[in-house]
């Protein structure tokens, strides 16, 4: 299983497009962890690679989708200028959109529950986080994460 449509935009964010199947979660997480390196964001790896887990996880299992639509993330670096007092820190963004217009609930969990942790986990996890209506069917729900500063 392979992403169907890959390209780096002018601006340096990197669009794919993937099969609504479980394992297009384990190849998404590759290319991020290559795009963080090769920004020189590894410091950002863990986290990233959870929020993008939970995030397209959530996209596979509960999006309705018309059969074939495919769901697609998209990485970029932000730059800071350190005007929010950042210190000019890097800021990397993880979009996943799909075609289901119905947004995203965060449901109760408890220690026994089964699921309902992940966007508790990419609250807790991302600098920020929402879910953005599309121009046309569906949502984008994104997260931004923030490299600690030295």
């Amino acid at each position: 299983m392979t992403r169907s449509f890959a390209v780096t935009t002018d601006e340096g964010e990197v669009i794919l497009r993937w099969p609504r199947h479980p394992r297009s979660v384990s190849r998404a997480r590759q290319e991020l962890r290559k795009n963080l390196a090769d920004w020189g964001a590894a410091d950002l790896e863990d986290a990233a690679l959870v929020v993008l887990s939970e995030l397209l996880t959530n996209a596979v299992r509960h999006a309705r989708a018309t059969h074939g639509r495919e769901i697609e993330t998209r990485f970029r670096r932000l730059e800071s200028d350190g005007s929010d007092g950042s210190g000019g820190s890097c800021v990397v963004r993880i979009e996943v959109h799909d075609s289901d217009d119905e947004l995203p609930v965060v449901r109760p969990y408890g220690p026994c529950t089964d699921g309902g942790r992940g966007l508790p986990l990419v609250a807790a996890l991302a600098e920020r986080w929402g879910v953005t209506p599309r121009n046309g069917p569906g949502k984008q729900v994104w997260a931004e994460l923030r490299a600690p500063t030295p």
